[in-house]
């Protein structure tokens, strides 16, 4: 493992925060972890991160951050049908994607050019164009936090909604996560149901292949989407609002454009950067931070604004939004 003191996280965090630990400590080769127990790292403060791409620093961290950067992608069962590859925490995520597409495994490539590492997929349950990681993952693996007790989650297990994990709520902070199985499919299939995509691919008249579709993907991406080593940004910044369906019905009147997403129980899914756009701060720029101008949804460190100018920033967005149409949309990302 690699331990460095007084450690600038602004090159572990996409929004290029400049913020500083304590203490940094990168994990190399899961092997070391019984290390850190031995050596009681998480008796005092602590804080694992993967690639920083959902987290925004309005502070100094006063304790240890932990990161993994353990290498590995294994197949370990195959089926006529189906193919169960293990990934290492530390793994690029966008390097898993392309070794599916390479290896014509099914069921990735929606969430292609998501920023951050494999680790940390299961805990925000990352999704993107009708497709969710918790619709692949099979089980996670780690390590308990302060035993060190090594443990295995099954799909079930993890509570996965909609940007939402067990990782989150009952394990948040008390677990360390070293390896996600997934379950892919070797039969040709694709979800293209977002209109965007089906757009780009009527435009592009190309045969649906694997290939095609995660190149349309990934230039819907880049149109909506800042570069993340240009513009620092954590991607979509909030979470869409689910509220009742009674409300709905009230704001339609006012609102007839407003884009649903039907749920259960009478429930309705509205879409936060449309609430955003509508409230007038898409585009928006105070310094060095702002709403994105092609995603209402995304908000963007544009030099050198701080984390607490950040957070100063999306809280007038959520006061805007609330003040329109009675509704608080809750940050997606992490804020130390």
């Amino acid at each position: 493992m690699k331990i460095y003191h007084n450690q600038s996280l602004k090159p572990y965090n996409t929004f290029g925060i400049a913020a500083r630990c304590r203490q940094l400590i990168e994990i190399e080769n899961e092997q070391e972890v019984p290390l850190l127990f031995e050596q009681k790292i998480f008796d005092s403060s602590y804080l694992i991160i993967g690639g920083g791409s959902n987290m925004l620093f309005t502070q100094d961290f006063d304790g240890t951050v932990i990161c993994f950067r353990t290498k590995g992608i294994k197949k370990v069962a195959e089926t006529e049908e189906h193919v169960w590859i293990e990934v290492a925490a530390g793994e690029e995520w966008a390097d898993f994607v392309s070794f599916c597409i390479k290896n014509q495994y099914y069921g990735v490539e929606n969430l292609v050019g998501i920023p951050g590492l494999v680790g940390s997929c299961p805990v925000q349950n990352i999704g993107a164009y009708s497709v969710e990681v918790k619709d692949v993952i099979n089980q996670v693996y780690g390590y308990r936090i302060p035993t060190g007790e090594p443990f295995v989650l099954h799909h079930d297990d993890c509570q996965f909604a909609y940007r939402h994990s067990i990782f989150k709520s009952t394990l948040k902070g008390k677990c360390l996560i070293s390896r996600v199985q997934f379950q892919l499919s070797k039969k040709e299939h694709y979800t293209i149901t977002y209109q965007g995509l089906i757009e780009e691919l009527k435009t592009r008249n190309c045969a649906i292949t694997l290939a095609n579709v995660s190149d349309a993907i990934l230039t819907v991406r880049n149109r909506k989407l800042p570069d993340i080593s240009k513009i620092g940004s954590a991607g979509s910044f909030f979470q869409n609002p689910v509220i009742e369906e009674s409300q709905y019905e009230d704001l339609k009147v006012k609102f007839p454009q407003l884009i649903t997403f039907p749920q259960n129980e009478g429930k309705v899914k509205l879409a936060a950067g449309q609430l955003i756009e509508l409230s007038g701060m898409k585009g928006v720029r105070e310094g060095d931070v702002g709403v994105y101008p092609n995603q209402a949804l995304v908000i963007v460190n544009y030099g050198n604004a701080t984390g607490k100018e950040v957070q100063i920033f999306y809280q007038k967005v959520q006061k805007k939004v609330a003040e329109m149409f009675g509704i608080t949309i809750v940050p997606e990302v992490n804020i130390y």
